[in-house]
């Protein structure tokens, strides 16, 4: 009786141990048979584990390259888009200043579209993509440019030069005794210096001069941001702020034409310069799409080498999951029976 019992007892522990050990193996088969690689990489490659890791780093690293290349692209095509808007807007208006230099009520033509393009300038430098400034430089948390307003720093300083040289305001009728003279002087020096360093970065940019970089592929790094401290867009402000608030609807002929003379080379220059900016980001879209482009070829290759290294025959674990189901099924059913096994049977 007792020789019986222990037979059992082994015989139940035994497929006991079966089942559990089947079924962490049939765990393991079925992950193959549905990934198509190994189910514990490690385990199965030993030795050559570390050239799998080094190709799935850069793997990983290509995967980030790309990913991070898409937000640049994003991000590059709103600024040229706004550069090109810019330049458009600089030309029509190129076209009005020449049509009001030698009409009369000059100034009061030009003075609408001056003031609506300043503060659409103001507004496509101060454009954001995904939370950041995109003409900010490297200060992408921060609006570039400060509003042209009554009370603004930009505003004060103009109010104030214009006063401090003049003896009276631009809404003041006495503007009418500004003689050509008088208002190149002030063009040419006060003024000019009012969008150059470092007037322009105290009362209207808070912009950086250094740009955004970004990594586009393993050996290259591109400038991928355009800072609102450009050159043209400083003439263009400095023409649209002229037209828009130096009294011209008060200026005598004469006068008036020399801030109109003034402002045709600065928006002639500032449409230059712009151009020469959009062919500049043009050229990083163009090395970033190229840049992606070799990186996607190079995702699929290291991709390849890794399925090579790790790939398991899905079929051929498929086999083993249908085995190992078989054995666990035939190990329970064997079970339950010893489990009925009974000496009171047999008496």
């Amino acid at each position: 009786m007792m020789s019986a019992n222990i037979s059992t007892l082994m015989l139940s522990s035994s497929l006991r141990s079966s089942i559990t050990n089947n079924q962490a193996l049939l765990s393991k088969a079925s992950k193959e048979a549905t990934t198509g690689r190994f189910a514990d990489v490690g385990l199965e490659l030993g030795a050559t584990t570390g050239s799998d890791l080094t190709l799935r780093a850069d793997l990983s690293f290509a995967d980030q390259l790309v990913d991070t290349n898409g937000l640049v692209s994003g991000r590059l095509n709103v600024t040229q888009d706004r550069i090109t808007q810019l330049g458009s807007t600089a030309t029509d208006f190129l076209k009005d200043l020449i049509a009001a230099r030698s009409t009369d009520g000059g100034g009061r033509i030009i003075l609408p579209p001056a003031s609506s393009n300043l503060q659409d300038l103001i507004g496509a430098l101060n454009v954001s993509y995904n939370g950041s400034y995109l003409f900010s430089g490297i200060n992408t948390q921060n609006t570039p440019i400060t509003a042209y307003t009554a009370g603004s720093a930009s505003k004060n300083q103009v109010d104030s030069d214009f006063l401090s040289t003049f003896g009276f305001s631009q809404s003041s009728a006495s503007v009418s005794s500004i003689t050509p003279a008088q208002m190149q002087t002030f063009l040419d020096t006060t003024f000019d210096a009012e969008f150059a360093s470092p007037a322009w970065n105290t009362n209207w940019s808070s912009a950086t001069d250094q740009v955004m970089q970004s990594r586009i592929s393993t050996t290259e790094i591109a400038d991928t941001s355009v800072s609102a401290n450009q050159t043209g867009f400083r003439k263009l402000a400095e023409a649209y702020t002229m037209m828009a608030d130096l009294g011209n609807t008060n200026l005598n002929q004469a006068t008036f034409q020399v801030v109109v003379d003034k402002a045709i080379g600065l928006v002639g220059n500032a449409i230059t310069d712009l151009a020469t900016l959009g062919g500049d980001v043009g050229t990083v879209q163009q090395r970033i799409t190229s840049a992606t482009s070799k990186l996607k070829t190079q995702q699929d290759i290291l991709n390849n080498q890794i399925v090579g290294i790790e790939h398991v025959d899905p079929a051929e674990a498929s086999v083993r999951v249908n085995t190992l189901q078989t054995q666990i099924q035939t190990a329970l059913a064997l079970t339950s029976r010893l489990q009925k096994i009974s000496l009171v049977n047999y008496l």
